[in-house]
């Protein structure tokens, strides 16, 4: 079997999530359906509509069930832009972090190409963080009046940082200005409770967290109004319409109530492994740079399982197959965006040059990671890194154009 280290892109089903999935694959009905069948699937998606509520500290009229991530994520971001646009004509520009996943970065693009968003990008430091004095910036004179919404990942997919979410809505509130954040790295992973960080909106998945693929969900306050994406049937506060798939859902709930009750030494297990892969890495490879917040220094701002390094001299993509050869799993990155021979766009935010991030390599852990993962890990690590460095960076003419290097 190899060594799965990248949890970060999709984590095995829980044990719990399989066993939810499985018991309701054979006894699926509709739950809108008004006879016994679709009332008991009915009683089962709002039963575990009131756990994932209770992992994420919102109440469960809060809980949008979608597809996944992505759909939240749009939902969330075109949903608000359109209301608080039609409410008041002048508010047309977007705040969202320069390290934003692609399916806000993506979303908030074509609000601007092809519904006159005004974008603006918000910087972040070395580390990943976002700025928030640039965002403050931004909000003073009038600017907060022709604000629509402010978006801002909770934490970075690739480089693990977690941002300071309560910094940004404290910034935002005192103008009514919505909040929404990508958690779908920080649910099940870190403390999340939707209710203290006073968000407008939150997206997550299940796959993340041991749950299936293909069904997440929206936060989304009881009083936020946004206009809906899909229309139809009027499920889900008429926010997202579309027949509910009550065995992911059931699964979905599965996975989170487990996620929830282990949080807390699942998180110190995972980080601990997390800080021995760094030092093994060091140890290995000494050149190798770690990307993101030092958990040594600041543990509390970067996700437990997340190791994100650039090897110099070496191409992500040639370390990434070459792992692979030895049994070895990992990423040069956002999952989203693999196979594209780019440097990633969150490196380039936190400034860093091309060259030094085309090197990326990402290993992140998750519930089915062991000791021996580790241990076979770092064994393989020198031979694939010489060998990736023999064959050096891959002659290429930069075309890059990201958020954050834009004019």
């Amino acid at each position: 079997m190899p060594v799965y280290l990248d949890h970060a892109a999709t984590t095995p089903l829980s044990a719990p999530a399989l066993a939810a999935l499985t018991q309701e694959l054979s006894r699926s009905a509709n739950p809108s359906s008004l006879h016994g069948s679709g009332r008991r699937a009915r009683a089962t998606v709002e039963q575990s509509r009131e756990v994932i509520a209770a992992a994420a500290g919102a109440h469960s009229s809060e809980v949008i069930f979608t597809s996944g991530g992505t759909e939240a994520d749009n939902l969330a971001v075109k949903g608000l832009f359109w209301q608080r646009r039609d409410a008041d004509p002048r508010r047309i520009r977007i705040l969202a972090g320069s390290t934003e996943h692609a399916a806000v970065q993506d979303t908030v693009e074509w609000l601007a190409k092809h519904e006159g968003a005004e974008v603006v990008w918000l910087p972040v430091d070395a580390e990943g963080r976002i700025r928030l004095d640039a965002l403050a910036a931004e909000l003073d004179d009038g600017g907060a009046d022709t604000v629509a919404l402010i978006t801002v990942m909770w934490a970075n997919n690739e480089v693990g940082t977690i941002a300071p979410i309560a910094g940004v809505v404290a910034l935002a509130q005192p103008h009514g200005i919505p909040v929404h954040s990508d958690a779908v790295q920080a649910f099940g992973s870190v403390p999340v409770d939707f209710k203290a960080s006073g968000l407008s909106a939150m997206s997550v998945s299940a796959h993340k967290i041991g749950g299936p693929v293909g069904i997440g969900a929206l936060f989304l306050g009881r009083d936020v109004k946004l206009v809906p994406v899909l229309h139809g049937g009027g499920q889900e506060r008429n926010v997202r319409s579309g027949t509910l798939d009550m065995p992911s859902i059931a699964a979905f709930a599965a996975a989170a109530q487990d996620a929830a009750a282990h949080l807390a030494e699942e998180s110190l297990r995972i980080s601990t492994l997390r800080d021995t892969l760094i030092a093994g890495v060091h140890q290995a490879v000494p050149e190798a740079v770690l990307r993101g917040v030092d958990p040594g220094q600041n543990p509390a701002h970067r996700l437990p399982g997340n190791a994100h390094f650039t090897f110099p001299g070496c191409e992500g993509d040639s370390l990434l197959f070459l792992l692979d050869m030895a049994g070895i799993e990992s990423s040069t990155g956002s999952a989203c965006t693999a196979g594209v021979p780019r440097p990633s766009h969150v490196l380039l935010a936190m400034g860093l040059d091309e060259d030094t991030a085309r090197g990326a390599q990402r290993f992140t852990l998750g519930h089915t990671s062991t000791p021996g993962d580790v241990e076979k890990f770092v064994a393989a690590l020198p031979a694939a890194h010489a060998m990736a460095k023999q064959a050096g960076m891959a002659a290429h003419v930069s075309t890059i154009q990201t958020a954050s290097t834009r004019g």
